[in-house]
Order: C-alpha cells, then sequence, then structure tokens
C-alpha cells in the first residue's frame, strides 16, 4: 500500500510539472503560481512522508521473505479454489475438538443445539457419516430473536474463517413454482440463462459454504425436490447441465411452525412441548425430506441472565472499536440490567437489543465525541441518571 501511494504522488508530481510548463507557454501566470508554489511543494511534502513511513516499516519488517514458508501456499491456494486459510493452516481435529466452547462464546442460552450441530459435523468430518452427502443439514426452529441466524454465522465463522460464507436465501421470495427456476438458473433460451442460479452459482464459486434458508416452510413444494436432491447426492446440476458439488457445505432451514408452543416452553414441559413441534413439522413437511436432515433442533426462550451475557457480548464489540480511538469504556451492572430490560422483548427475544445499545450507549457517546466531551485517551465508566431513565459518562 505505501509503494502505491508513493508511485502514485510521482505520477501527480510529473503531471503537475507537465501542466505548469503548458501554462507557461500559454501565459497563464496565476496557474503556474499555484502549481509551482502550492501544489508541487504539497506533494514533494507528501512524498517525504510516504518514505519515511515506509522506510519505517523496512526497518520493523522484512518487505520480501527470503523463502516461500507454509503460510504464502496457504495463501495462494485458498484464493484458488476458495478453501479458508485457517483450515489449510490449522489442524482440523484440533479445531472440532473445541467446537461447542468456541460456539458458545458467541451463542448465549442454546448450549443443547450446540451440541447437537457440533457431534453432527464432528461425524461428517472423521468420515463415519455418508461421504456422498452435505457436511451437516439441519432445520433451526423457534421463535425469533433467540440466535437461529447468529449461530448459523459464528458457524461459518468458525469452520471457514468467514461470515462472508454465511449464504443467506429468503425462502418467501420462492413462493411461486415459477420462482423455483431462479435457485438453479433458467434452462436453455430463456431469460437470465446465462446469470446462473442464485443457489448453484453461490456454491460453484464457493463450496465451502454455509446455507440458511429463512422460513423454509414458505417455499413452493417443488423447492423440497431440489432440497432432497442435495441432501441425497449432495450435488445439484444447474439450468446450463454443469454438476454443482455441495459435499463440503452445510444446510441450515429455518422455520416458525410451531413458535405458539416454543414460546411457553419450560424445563417441565419441554418434552411434551417438543413432542408438538415435531408432529407440527411432519404435518407440514414430508417424511422423506425430514427423514434426510442430520438434526431438527429447537431453540430455548431466553431468560433475563441469558439476555444480559448477550449485553456483555455486544458492549464487548462496541469496547473494541472504541479502544481503536484510544478511548476506554466500563459498563457497571446497573446499566447491563437496564440494557437488558429495555433491549429484550419476549416475542421478538434478543432482536431489539443492538438498537437499544444504539439509543442508550452508542448515539450519545457519538455526539460527546463529536462535541468534543469525550476525546482520545478518555477512560469512561456509565451509570444511570437519578430518574433511572437515562445513561450518563463519567470520566475516570
Amino acid at each position: 500500500e505505501g509503494i502505491q501511494k508513493i508511485h502514485e504522488i510521482k505520477s501527480n508530481i510529473e503531471k503537475s510539472k507537465l501542466e505548469a510548463e503548458k501554462a507557461e507557454r500559454e501565459g497563464n501566470l496565476n496557474r503556474v503560481a499555484e502549481l509551482k508554489y502550492g501544489v508541487l511543494p504539497q506533494l514533494q511534502k507528501d512524498l517525504e512522508g510516504e518514505n519515511n513511513k515506509l522506510a519505517s516499516l523496512q526497518k520493523e519488517t522484512k518487505m520480501l521473505k527470503e523463502e516461500v514458508d507454509e503460510e504464502d501456499i496457504a495463501e495462494i491456494v485458498s484464493k484458488w479454489t476458495g478453501i479458508p486459510v485457517g483450515r489449510l493452516m490449522e489442524g482440523e481435529a484440533n479445531k472440532l475438538v473445541r467446537m461447542e466452547e468456541e460456539l458458545k462464546q458467541r451463542v448465549v442460552g442454546q448450549d443443547e443445539a450446540i451440541r447437537l450441530i457440533s457431534n453432527a459435523i464432528r461425524r461428517s468430518r472423521v468420515g463415519i457419516a455418508d461421504p456422498n452427502r452435505p457436511v451437516g443439514s439441519f432445520i433451526f426452529m423457534g421463535p425469533t430473536g433467540v440466535g437461529k441466524t447468529e449461530l448459523a454465522r459464528s458457524l461459518a465463522d468458525f469452520l471457514f474463517n468467514d461470515e462472508n460464507t454465511l449464504v443467506r436465501i429468503d425462502m418467501s421470495e420462492y413462493m411461486e413454482r415459477h420462482s423455483v427456476a431462479r435457485l438453479i438458473g433458467a434452462p436453455p433460451g430463456y431469460v437470465g440463462y446465462e446469470e446462473g442460479g442464485q443457489l448453484t452459482e453461490i456454491v460453484r464459486r464457493k463450496p465451502y459454504s454455509v446455507i440458511l434458508f429463512d422460513e423454509i416452510e414458505k417455499a413452493h413444494p417443488d423447492v423440497f425436490n431440489i432440497l432432497l436432491q442435495i441432501l441425497d447426492d449432495g450435488r445439484l446440476t444447474d439450468g446450463q447441465g454443469r454438476v454443482v458439488n455441495f459435499k463440503n457445505s452445510i444446510l441450515i432451514m429455518t422455520s416458525n411452525i410451531g413458535s405458539q408452543w416454543i414460546y411457553e416452553m419450560n424445563k417441565e414441559n419441554r418434552e411434551s412441548v417438543m413432542q408438538k413441534v415435531n408432529d407440527s413439522l411432519r404435518e407440514h413437511f414430508k417424511p422423506e425430506f425430514i427423514n434426510r436432515l442430520d438434526e431438527i433442533i429447537i431453540f430455548n426462550n431466553l431468560d433475563k441472565e441469558q439476555i444480559i451475557k448477550i449485553v456483555d457480548i455486544q458492549l464487548n464489540i462496541l469496547k473494541e472499536r472504541l479502544q481503536g480511538k484510544k478511548i476506554g469504556l466500563k459498563v457497571t451492572t446497573k446499566v447491563k440490567e437496564f440494557l437488558a430490560e429495555k433491549g429484550y422483548d419476549p416475542h421478538y427475544g434478543a432482536r431489539p437489543l443492538k438498537r437499544t445499545i444504539q439509543r442508550y450507549i452508542q448515539d450519545p457517546l457519538a455526539l460527546q465525541i463529536l462535541e468534543g466531551i469525550i476525546k482520545e485517551g478518555d477512560k469512561l465508566e456509565t451509570d444511570l441518571d437519578d430518574k433511572n431513565e437515562k445513561i450518563i459518562f463519567k470520566k475516570l
């Protein structure tokens, strides 16, 4: 990056010199003075600054390695194949052993869901599951805001070292029969033939992906014929006749079926609620589809203690951002409880939490930074005002 900037500045210096000569020939003395005494000296100053930065960087690290090492090879192979660098560099066995521990750091209150997913993926990776099927296939069931999408995102980040390997497909867009072709691409002679399918094209380019089919119950029945083929053979033929391999992908389907019972689920009635939800699921989906899934996972409702843990996770993300601005932030237990109370809704789970943190912490913080009240190097502690309605910031 530093070398590129130096090249750009040198190029701008040459252009400015040529422009100054041209202006001199044309008698445009104002422009000549502007270039010679304004633009060019500033460019020379910028060039000197970039050269100093580059010299400093070269002292700290070698610009060029004398030998190609494992890391360089992994980086290049990753770019060619779409296989994440972490999978090439780190022993997968070690990674899978600590899978639950890693996922629990991001997803709160869903230990059973994490355990079931981890077991299914380990079965696949050690080679005792069917090798011709995707790495894992799951239905996530439960009300909104309990961590279904967050677990899918965390899984993508854990296995493939990149949250962007999560592909989200909204199945409400595939309710009509004619829309199903968009998943695999239009056949020859039809509009959109060259574009490829919305599902097949993504997996063809990025075979290591977590594919999230959101609200699967809304999809047209023909979609399930496509999914059955993937679950059975681990591959799918697109509209252009190309075979797309899903054997390194993970399929996750979310559903709100039975949410009315899951809302009321607790330790005492868990078994009966799960039975009702499973019965409802079997009424909606064909047995051959359900039997091909690795796990049907019912997500728990979140209690206040778990909401506070999620508040902690969200605040830690904010603290990291503030550390980049050299501002320290300490949040008291009282404030965390206040945020948990304001940010939790029984019908929306933890979903409103981010907005609550934005409203009560990020917005006033941003304003005070702009006003110069909070500056670089400040250490802050949060507290509630006298009416317990507003969060205030104190400098330590």
